[in-house]
C-alpha cells in the first residue's frame, strides 16, 4: 500500500516471512558438484535458533491442544500408542505445516531459499512440510525415495531440505543417505516392510539396493540441514535413546515441473493409498494429482505450473 507523507508517496510493504532482509546464501562450485554427484549436500548451521525455538514451540502448543491445527495432520507412532505413550511423547510427526505461520518461518526462510533456487531454480513452490518429533521409542524409517510419493516432474527439479531441530545422533535415528544412489534415474519399487505397521510409510522392496556398508550416516546440530534429490535413496534408523528426534523438512519443486499419470507405473499402489486416505478425510473421491495440487504453495517467484 501507498502512505503519503508531505506530498511525498512512501511505498510501505506488508511483512511477510519471505521479505526478510538477509544476506543471500550462496553455494559454491564444489558444493554444486558435491550434489550433483552424490545427491545431497549438508549446510552447517543454515537455520537459525530463532527459527528453531519458534517451530519447537509450535510443535507443543499444536499437539498439547492449545493451538487450533487447522489444515495440519497429525501423525501418531503406533508402536508407542499400544504401549501406552501419551502427549507430544506418542507423536511421530505433524504433516502438511506450510501454511502455518510459525512453521512458514522454516519453509520461507530467504537463506534456505536461495540453497533451493541454485538447485531447482527461481520459481519455488512447497509441496510438503512436516516437523517430525520421532520420539524415544520410534522404529526405523526403512531406505525409500521420496519421488515415490510425488505424481509431477522431472525429478532434477525436486529438492528436499531437512533440519535438525535436536541435537541428531546414530542413537537417536539419524538420517542415512546412499550417495549417488539418484544417477540411476530409476523409481524403485516401494512396499510395506514386515518390520513396519504405519500406513504410507513405504521402503524399497528390494533392500539390497540400500546396503549397510555403503549407508553414510549424517549426525547433525541443530540448525544443521542437508539437502536431497527425490531419487536418492535414505532413510533412519530407530530411536534407541531417551531423548526425541526432532526435525524438521519440506519438499520443494520448480514451477517447471508438471503433473504426471502414474497409471500403469509401480507408483498406483501409493496413489490409491493416498486418495483412500484422502476420501476419509474430505468424504469426497479425489484423485492422486489432486491431492498434491490442493496443498502447494507458490513461495518464491511468480508463476508454477503445480
Amino acid at each position: 500500500m501507498d502512505l503519503c507523507v508531505n506530498g511525498k508517496t512512501l511505498v510501505v510493504r506488508q511483512k511477510n516471512v519471505n521479505a526478510e532482509e538477509t544476506p543471500k546464501y550462496v553455494l559454491s562450485k564444489e558444493q554444486l558438484d558435491f550434489y550433483k554427484k552424490n545427491g545431497f549436500l549438508v549446510i552447517k548451521g543454515l537455520i537459525n535458533f530463532e527459527c528453531l525455538y519458534n517451530v519447537k514451540k509450535r510443535f507443543l502448543q499444536v499437539v498439547n491442544g492449545l493451538e487450533d491445527k487447522g489444515l495440519m495432520t497429525i501423525v501418531k507412532e503406533p508402536g508407542l500408542t499400544e504401549k501406552g505413550a501419551k502427549g507430544p511423547d506418542v507423536i511421530n510427526k505433524i504433516n502438511d505445516i506450510h501454511f502455518d505461520e510459525e512453521f512458514s518461518s522454516y519453509s520461507e526462510d530467504p537463506r534456505l531459499l536461495d540453497v533451493v533456487a541454485q538447485l531447482i531454480g527461481d520459481s519455488i513452490t512447497v509441496v510438503h512440510c512436516m516437523f517430525i518429533n520421532k520420539p524415544a521409542g520410534t522404529a526405523r524409517h526403512p531406505p525409500h525415495q521420496d519421488l515415490w510419493y510425488f505424481p509431477f516432474g522431472p525429478a532434477d527439479k525436486i529438492v528436499a531440505s531437512w533440519t535438525a531441530v535436536d541435537r541428531v545422533e546414530r542413537d537417536n535415528g539419524c538420517l542415512y543417505v546412499l550417495p549417488g544412489s539418484h544417477r540411476t534415474q530409476t523409481l524403485i519399487e516401494h512396499h510395506y516392510p514386515t518390520d513396519s505397521n504405519k500406513f504410507l510409510f513405504y521402503g524399497v522392496r528390494d533392500e539390497s539396493a540400500a546396503p549397510e556398508e555403503q549407508r553414510v550416516h549424517l549426525p547433525m546440530d541443530p540448525g544443521d540441514t542437508v539437502f536431497f534429490h527425490p531419487l536418492l535413496i535414505h532413510g533412519s534408523g530407530p530411536n534407541v535413546s531417551k531423548r526425541s528426534r526432532k526435525a524438521i523438512t519440506s519438499h520443494y519443486a520448480s514451477g517447471e515441473c508438471q503433473y504426471v499419470t502414474v497409471d500403469g507405473t509401480v507408483q498406483e499402489t501409493v496413489a490409491k493409498d493416498i486418495e483412500s486416505l484422502a476420501k476419509k478425510i474430505i468424504n469426497t473421491d479425489v484423485t492422486f494429482v489432486d491431492t498434491w495440487r490442493f496443498k502447494n504453495k507458490l513461495v518464491r517467484g511468480t508463476k508454477s505450473n503445480l
